[in-house]
Order: structure tokens, then sequence, then C-alpha cells
């Protein structure tokens, strides 16, 4: 369960104060699949962010209970001068999972090499990606929090990532951020609607997409994540 109660989230950036979320009280719906809509700078990564812990709000309380994972493929909680090897072992430490199990599957998915054992500020962005979606995929979580995840690696990457990330979906719930319609409306049971510093919950995705794509032609708000 994830409830956010009066939560206020703004950045400070050179085109002035932008407020992501106002004073928001929401309750997230349980056990369905979300699909988080909203244009270019509304926040939809930051409200990940939120939800997953890393990121904490201006005021306001985020109430959460289960087993969430971090937004897949973000790999910023990684200790820069820590080997993949040890940030690995170190998530294990946190969410009590099996370091041996984990270390063999991602060791194997991530393709990495001999990288695993090098330090994270030597990998490219790709590469922490490919550790950090592996890692997501080797622990188990009753919810998993996914923003763009499929654009990680080549093609042959991404095609494995997506084969894994089907698997874990058929016993885990997701709450997802994409830009694309489609993957939109393949996963999602309902959508939720990031405007205006408010959420909005639709039953119907179809219904979200299209007041979506109306907003979006009119909206000319500058970039946030």
């Amino acid at each position: 369960m994830i409830e956010f109660r009066n939560v206020t989230k703004t950045y400070h950036t050179k085109h002035g104060k932008n407020i992501i979320l106002d004073n928001v009280s929401f309750k997230f719906p349980e056990k369905q699949n979300i699909g988080v809509l909203g244009v270019n700078g509304a926040g939809k990564s930051t409200l990940l962010r939120l939800i997953a812990g890393s990121e904490f709000p201006d005021s306001g309380k985020i109430i959460r209970t289960g087993h969430y994972s971090w937004p897949l493929g973000f790999a910023g909680s990684f200790h820069s001068t820590l080997t993949g090897i040890e940030n690995l072992r170190f998530a294990c430490r946190i969410y009590g999972a099996n370091i041996k199990k984990v270390t063999e599957f991602v060791i194997e998915f991530s393709e990495l090499g001999d990288y695993i054992h090098e330090p994270i500020q030597n990998y490219s962005s790709g590469m922490r990606s490919r550790l950090a979606f592996a890692l997501s995929m080797a622990i188990d979580f009753e919810v998993y929090l996914v923003d763009e995840i499929m654009g990680v690696g080549d093609q042959g990457f991404r095609d494995k990532c997506k084969l894994a990330f089907n698997e874990k979906s058929k016993t885990s719930n997701i709450i997802m951020v994409s830009h694309s319609m489609d993957t939109i409306k393949d996963y999602s049971d309902v959508a939720i609607l990031l405007t205006g510093e408010k959420l909005e919950i639709y039953q119907d995705v179809d219904e979200a997409i299209e007041v979506y794509k109306e907003i979006s032609s009119h909206s000319c708000k500058p970039p946030i994540i």
C-alpha cells in the first residue's frame, strides 16, 4: 500500500520554481498494475523515486507497506567507489536476499564480464543500467517500479530484459512510467495522470491516454526528471 498525505515536492530551476506535487493526498490502488502518464517535466520519474523512498518530499508523509523495488534501471543509489559486486552484496543485505544466488544471477544476466569487479565510477551509464536491471530481476519484490527500462542495452539485451520482466509481472504488480502508449496499455490495469501538481486516477486506460494526449498538445512546461 502506498499513500501520500499532504505531499509537496518542488525543484528550483533556471526557469523558476517547478512544483511537482502540491499538498497531494492520494492512495494508490492495490493489487493492480498502474501506468503513470504526464507531459515532459511533470515529474513522473520523481514520483517513482518518492514511492521508492530514494527521494523525499519537501513536506507531508508517504506511507508505504510491502516490498517495493527501486526504479528499474535507476543506478543513482550505487556507491561509485565500490565495485559492482560490492554494491550487489550491499543491496542483498538491505533487502534480505541470498547473496550467492543473486550474485550468480547478476553475473550471468548483466553480461558485464570482468567489469563486475570494477568500481562503479568506471562504468558507462549503460553498464550501470545493466547492473541495476539485473539486480532488480534477481530480487523478488511485491511491486516493481518501472521507468522506461526497456531501453537498456542493445536489441538482444532489451529482448532479454523484456522476457525477464514479463516473467516477474506474472507474480508481482508494477507501477510504470513510459512514453510508449502501447506499453502503458499492454501492462496497465489503471492509469494515473500527473498534471497541475495533482494526481488523478482513471479506471479506463484508453480514456487516460486521450486526456494525456490533449494536455500534452498544449503543454510547454520545461523538463524536470
